[in-house]
């Protein structure tokens, strides 16, 4: 039976489930074209509108794969929430359908996300001399008192720690890993989840993990079994993900959080103070002595080294924190880094307990790994990428990062992705630029995904584009207020933003989200929304006010007349269905800062060649991105509500017609001036 046929009104889930099951056309289609494409083993970008069924269409034909051929599938996704969906929810119902026990499947984690039971043991005999205050004790109660009771050892059942840190003492690390030696080898987690994922023929992970992966197969190692197919879904954000993996980064955190859990001078605690000299060998009381006053040196070496970054940062010599030059500040931290690396390793060759000898060698290897970075980021000795330094003053004192990423991904993709041997299923919501009519050619359709396909490095892949189910025309009203300022003249527009988003969120009675460009924005919109919003009883929810992103939701989702204020990941990725959300507020396009080190490179790039970068990168960036933040409205048959364009632009600018060609069809905007009874 056809991936198309199991899914069609007369197929096994439609019997399965009932009156309840719907099948939809497009999801039909999808389904056919991820068979063809796993059959012959190709590239396809499938872009697959809000209410498809995109899950079920590209899981059909993997499941089909796997037990009609005996292959192996990767799916990855940007979210938690959907492989909670996939292997909670979804991955069963088809089980049930197909009526093969013989699939395989399991949730794919990181290592760092497990508890390795001899490392807690180890943490434990320690506390007093390891851990440097109260709190982190009691954090480390809760996690042994966990650790009796946990089935799966992973992060996700832990109950929230004070000192979140402490896991740290007690995460299975690959550095200090005795293998077959240790003895909870068998009842390890991390090695249990191992071998369930070799045992696995269909593996669920996220896109870090697998571009680690990625990563670690280009020299020769590797996270998760060979595969045959891969699906990455959410994929709009891969580009992202995979410029992280394959880039560098180092934050002045990062270092002091190593050194001090080597050795907290105001606290006299640490790892070096937990040892034993009586392990180590004659004399080793003057070795020890001196990998601390090593650890020390190192961190005023640190604090001296980004203090130089944020200097400059502060003094403006560096513009938008892009790093051109080498030298600008003195590498002390790499060599500081480096001594203690070489202090660690002579210790863990005195060591007479394999434990010391372990934990010896896992620090020295992040002590070194970490000054490998220093010198790359240093010396800009990473080929083809741009170096910046970044300064995040959100949390009062400023933390300072420094890093690195390859200014185009595409050839790292076509050669660790797409050039491989396995099929690469690429889906999401929003992958085209723009939304083709019926009646175009096949060839001008096929040419909305050339910017995807161009920024990835697959410029062969096959296309398929699939509209929603959804009758947006009747679900959603645009409105575009042309009366507002210029964007670019910030004071004016923010001034004039906050009365206008208030009379939208009025005139909806709260239920909204206001989607902003930029956290700096947000700041000055929201001071100025509190008084008013307070006055009227709605609740304002503000990203980077405490808690975490899905708290947010859920508290918004608590209280039907909340408004919620966020920028960057609230564009994308949550799905409120019903009445709780009502209202979506773009207040800009979401053009990416020019100043940005990474798009300043892109741009540079782009002129270099000859190309115009506003339009062949600027525009076609922020039209997925307004695809994104529009499609957070409707995310069901029956959801109704309204989407308001605060950004002049979107009708006055010439280019605001390609932005309003990639929505869906049947989208007319509803022109405003500043009146409002026209809401």
């Amino acid at each position: 039976m056809s991936a198309s046929a199991f899914l069609d009104l007369d197929g096994p889930v439609a019997r399965l489930m009932g009156e309840s099951y719907e099948p939809r056309p497009q999801q039909l289609e999808m389904a056919g074209a991820v068979a063809d494409a796993m059959e012959e083993k190709a590239t396809l970008l499938a872009e697959a509108g809000t209410g498809v069924g995109k899950s079920f269409a590209y899981l059909v034909p993997a499941i089909e794969r796997i037990l009609n051929h005996g292959e192996k599938v990767v799916i990855a996704t940007h979210t938690i929430a959907l492989q909670e969906q996939l292997i909670q929810k979804d991955i069963p119902v088809l089980i049930e359908a197909f009526g093969d026990e013989n699939l395989r499947p399991v949730l794919v984690k990181g290592r760092g996300n497990y508890l390795s039971i001899r490392r807690l043991g180890l943490a434990s005999q320690r506390a007093g001399l390891l851990l440097s205050d109260e709190a982190s004790r009691r954090s480390l109660r809760v996690i042994e008192d966990w650790a009796y009771e946990t089935e799966d050892g992973s992060l996700s059942t832990l109950p929230t720690l004070e000192r979140p840190e402490v896991f740290d003492h007690a995460r299975s690390d690959a550095d200090n890993c005795m293998g077959r030696k240790c003895p909870h080898y068998e009842d390890c987690f991390y090695q249990s989840a191992r071998r369930e994922a070799e045992r696995a023929n269909l593996l669920i992970c996220n896109h870090a993990l697998f571009f680690s992966d990625l990563a670690l197969r280009a020299g020769g190692a590797s996270l998760l079994p060979d595969f045959h197919h891969v699906i990455l879904d959410e994929a709009h954000g891969i580009e992202d993900v995979a410029s992280e993996h394959f880039g560098l980064s180092l934050t002045a955190g990062r270092v002091h959080f190593l050194l001090r859990t080597l050795y907290d001078e105001r606290r006299r605690k640490g790892y070096l103070a937990s040892l034993n000299p009586g392990n180590l060998g004659e004399g080793s009381d003057a070795l020890i002595e001196r990998a601390i006053m090593d650890v020390l040196r190192a961190g005023a070496a640190a604090s001296e080294f980004f203090d130089g970054w944020l200097a400059l940062v502060e003094s403006g010599e560096i513009a938008g924190g892009r790093v051109q030059e080498v030298g600008l500040v003195e590498n002390i931290l790499g060599p500081a880094l480096r001594e203690i690396a070489v202090r660690l390793n002579t210790l863990k060759q005195r060591a007479t307990r394999e434990e010391d000898t372990f934990e010896l060698n896992a620090y020295s290897r992040r002590a070194s790994e970490l000054s490998d970075i220093a010198d790359v980021l240093c010396d800009h000795s990473q080929d083809k990428s741009v170096y910046w330094v970044d300064v995040d003053r959100a949390r009062g004192r400023p933390r300072v990062s420094l890093a690195c990423a390859p200014i185009e991904v595409a050839p790292v993709l076509r050669e660790h992705l797409f050039d491989k041997p396995w099929g690469t299923v690429l889906t999401s919501a929003t992958l085209a630029t723009r939304t083709p009519s019926e009646d175009e050619p096949f060839e001008r359709a096929e040419a909305a995904f050339s910017f995807c396909m161009e920024r990835l490095g697959c410029e062969s892949a096959q296309t398929l584009q699939l509209g929603s189910p959804f009758d947006y025309s009747k679900q959603v009203e645009l409105y575009v207020d042309r009366s507002m300022p210029d964007p670019r003249d910030q004071a004016r527009f923010v001034s004039a933003l906050v009365p206008r988003a208030l009379d939208h969120v009025i005139a909806t009675d709260g239920g909204a989200f206001c989607l902003f460009t930029s956290y700096a924005m947000l700041r000055r919109a929201a001071s100025m929304l509190t008084e008013p919003l307070e006055a009227l009883d709605m609740p304002m929810l503000v990203q980077g006010d405490g808690g975490s992103r899905s708290a947010l939701i859920d508290r918004f989702r608590d209280n039907p007349r909340s408004v919620l204020l966020g920028t960057a990941s609230f564009w994308q990725g949550i799905d409120i269905r019903g009445k709780a959300l009502r209202n979506v507020i773009i207040t800009r396009l979401p053009f990416e800062p020019p100043g940005r080190p990474l798009t300043e490179a892109r741009c540079e790039l782009i002129k270099q060649r000859g190309g115009d970068a506003f339009r062949e990168d600027a525009i076609p960036r922020a039209v997925i991105r307004f695809k994104q933040g529009f499609g957070r409205l409707i995310r069901s048959a029956t959801d109704h509500g309204r989407v308001v364009v605060l950004d002049p632009r979107l009708v006055t600018a010439r280019y605001g017609k390609l932005f309003l060609a990639a929505l869906p069809p049947g989208i007319e905007p509803m022109l405003l001036s500043d009146d409002p009874a026209e809401l």
